[in-house]
């Protein structure tokens, strides 16, 4: 019997096998944990993380508004950064979570940012 933690690491590796991230069009990788959204910008040509943003960032857990709108926010600060970097498309990986709700929030606020995929 897989437990929840072995299922969602087989989706991972699922969505993983298909999305790879590039200098020019790198990987948004989200990691989801119970209180707080983490996201970062990674080229997987060289292993490197370009850029990362998460809900514990000073500006966006001194306010005080729900998690999904903390995660919009962590959105729109990961394409601040992107656009700072000269990338304007991204690749989204979800990791192995629902697209939906937080990490939903986390793409559309960088949809807003104004990255691509």
């Amino acid at each position: 019997m897989n437990t929840k933690l072995e299922q969602r690491q087989k989706i991972r590796y699922r969505i993983r096998k298909k999305i790879a991230g590039t200098a020019a069009k790198p990987r948004l990788a989200i990691f989801r944990s119970n209180s707080d959204i983490y996201a970062q910008l990674i080229d997987d040509d060289k292993g490197f993380t370009l850029a990362a943003a998460s809900s514990r960032d000073k500006d966006i857990s001194a306010q005080k508004i729900t998690k999904v709108e903390k995660s919009k926010l962590v959105g729109q600060a990961i394409a601040r950064k992107a656009k700072d970097l000269g990338i304007t498309a991204i690749v989204f990986d979800r990791g192995g979570n629902l697209y939906h709700g937080r990490v939903q929030s986390v793409a559309e606020g960088a949809r807003e940012g104004g990255l691509q995929f």
